[in-house]
């Protein structure tokens, strides 16, 4: 696995339209922060670190809006072999405002919102909706 966000990403969507109430992962601080913005977003229902030393996981629980769940889709902005940065003042709104971008700043992981508010760039992670 060479990059481990778009993994996490692709589990908590194909968990979704699996009908799943939790999917696991391999743990990283990286995922952790991720999973605690969505989290706040309401993307997701539930994260815990689950394990100790070597065999530690990440167990996301599946956030549904009736029977579909929440996340319809997710896009990679920012790979390993290509970066993307952006500007606070080019941050823009995801699909009018139904989704999130997640930035990777110097005051940690937020979404877009906050970093625009916050008048700090960084690295676009992901969006997502």
């Amino acid at each position: 696995m060479h990059d481990p966000i778009a993994d996490m990403l692709i589990r908590i969507k194909n968990g979704g339209y699996a009908h799943k109430n939790v999917v696991e992962m391999p743990f990283s601080q990286l995922k952790e922060d991720i999973a605690k913005v969505l989290f706040a977003q309401g993307y997701i229902a539930s994260y815990a670190k689950k394990g100790k030393k070597v065999g530690k996981a990440l167990e996301v629980g599946i956030a549904y809006e009736g029977k579909s769940p929440r996340v319809s889709d997710a896009v990679r902005m920012s790979k390993p072999s290509r970066r993307f940065y952006l500007k606070a003042d080019e941050i823009k709104q995801v699909r009018n405002g139904y989704g999130i971008v997640v930035i990777s700043t110097p005051k940690g992981i937020m979404t877009g919102d906050e970093a625009r508010k916050g008048r700090v760039g960084g690295e676009a992670l992901f969006k997502i909706w």
